[in-house]
């Protein structure tokens, strides 16, 4: 038998947090509840979670700084409940760690097809790993068996997502990936509503890479730039 998967919710609305709770309940998941960030850090440390539902908006700590924190200890899955429609408040979230974002109100049809696809790349990401493959492109360097990327030398911290999208990218460098495409590879789901998710990661890597690493093709999807 599969051995349960934990999950910890961190959501200060106590309607939303048991609706999540029983619906990952009747999934198969071990779930947990936290309302505030430092109970969160507490059960974080007690429970060990294989994942994180984490709202941005908490009382005390908010969830930015709970995410950095959780990463700091030990890198976990992150999937950001937001409220906030701002770009830059996504892109904030996925800069301290977050590994995807969803925004209020959701389905939990959409909330749960989120966190298999979460799980799935995590185990996928292992699988390559031992795969031991350095990609170069240009200036970019991605060591897949330590999941780690250089920009001329230096190093750039990516999240989990922003490491397997660029990997995505690399594999075939100067082929226009579209949205929808990228959503199957990366996320393992494919919603016309989700394309922005793409977006936003795409921005984040431009943040931490270069604003030229990345090509738009407009109405199409994205490249790696050969160089």
């Amino acid at each position: 038998m599969a051995e349960q998967r934990r999950i910890l919710v961190v959501e200060d609305d106590v309607t939303i947090a048991l609706a999540v709770r029983n619906r990952l309940a009747a999934e198969g998941f071990d779930v947990r509840v936290a309302g505030d960030g430092q109970d969160a850090l507490v059960q974080y440390g007690n429970a060990e979670p294989d994942l994180v539902i984490l709202d941005r908006l908490l009382p005390g700590l908010d969830g930015l700084e709970v995410c950095r924190r959780m990463q700091a200890a030990r890198p976990v899955p992150v999937l950001m409940l937001t409220a906030l429609g701002d770009e830059t408040d996504v892109l904030v979230g996925l800069g301290v760690g977050a590994d995807d974002y969803l925004a209020k109100p959701f389905s939990m049809r959409e909330l749960v097809a989120r966190i298999h696809a979460l799980l799935r790349r995590v185990e996928r990401a292992a699988q390559l790993a031992a795969e031991d493959t350095v990609i170069r492109v240009g200036e970019v360097e991605i060591d897949t068996a330590a999941r780690r990327v250089f920009v001329a030398g230096a190093e750039a911290q990516l999240t989990r997502t922003e490491f397997d999208l660029l990997r995505r990218l690399a594999e075939r460098p100067g082929q226009v990936f579209e949205r929808d495409r990228l959503l199957s590879d990366v996320w393992g789901f494919s919603e016309a509503a989700a394309t922005r998710t793409v977006d936003s990661h795409v921005r984040a890597l431009r943040r931490k890479l270069g604003s030229d690493v990345v090509r738009t093709v407009h109405g199409v999807g994205y490249a790696l730039v050969r160089r």
